[in-house]
């Protein structure tokens, strides 16, 4: 798997429910090349949520490992794997989780700042930055509006230009059209794939929907925490 830049290599999470051991990712080994896209597909609880947060950093294992660019994310210490997460993947979930006081363009900014980006001029760069991430969605004109006063689909556009806002090498998505309609999600795939041919950006999609699985590389199934 030398050409596989992000791996997991026999990856367990192991919860406890009622004093019982739940083992949620089982056994996992997978690889995922730079630019191609990547459909995790499964029942509800067969593992895929927990899956794709392990690999992004944000859940550790029980055991195994994650390596991201030869490096094992998990032996790094917390303060250097969240720059890495930050800098390195870009997640989108099914909720949009965007600030409600601040409009779409500076919720977009937010990750950049979070890493100290802009201090020098007064964040232009990182307003610049945003707006073409703003651009690359269709959302343009409704930079200065806050989420109250955006769809549903126009929310998660603003999510995922805040995702690729620090210029990710992969993009992380968790039921990312969970919240909505047939129509809007096909829009919401659209620009995912457009954004992987443009700028290079792998995917690994989350998703209990097949017809997906069409539009992916590669496909990973899920069953009971272990790869079907």
């Amino acid at each position: 798997m030398s050409d596989h830049f992000l791996l997991a290599q026999d990856v367990c999470k192991t919860y406890k429910d009622e004093g019982k051991k739940v083992k949620a990712v089982d056994g996992v080994s997978v690889g995922f090349k730079k630019a191609r896209s990547t459909a995790i597909l499964g029942p509800s609880g067969a593992g895929k949520s927990t899956l794709l947060h392990i690999l992004g950093g944000l859940d550790k294992p029980t055991s195994g490992r994650i390596v991201l660019g030869g490096t094992d994310i998990y032996k790094l210490p917390d303060k250097r794997r969240a720059y890495i997460r930050n800098k390195r993947v870009g997640f989108v979930f099914q909720f949009y989780h965007l600030l409600s006081e601040f409009t779409a363009l500076e919720n977009v900014m937010m990750p950049a700042l979070i890493m100290g980006q802009g201090a020098a001029d007064k964040g232009q760069n990182v307003r610049g930055r945003a707006a073409g991430a703003l651009k690359l969605v269709g959302l343009s004109n409704r930079m200065g509006h806050k989420p109250s006063e955006l769809s549903g689909g126009e929310s998660q556009r603003v999510a995922i230009a805040r995702a690729i806002i620090n210029e990710p090498e992969i993009l992380l998505c968790d039921e990312p059209t969970g919240n909505l309609d047939s129509k809007t999600s096909e829009s919401i795939y659209e620009i995912l794939f457009d954004l992987k041919s443009r700028i290079g950006l792998s995917l690994v999609i989350v998703t209990h929907d097949e017809q997906l699985s069409g539009k992916t590389d590669d496909i990973i199934r899920l069953k009971d925490g272990k790869i079907a």
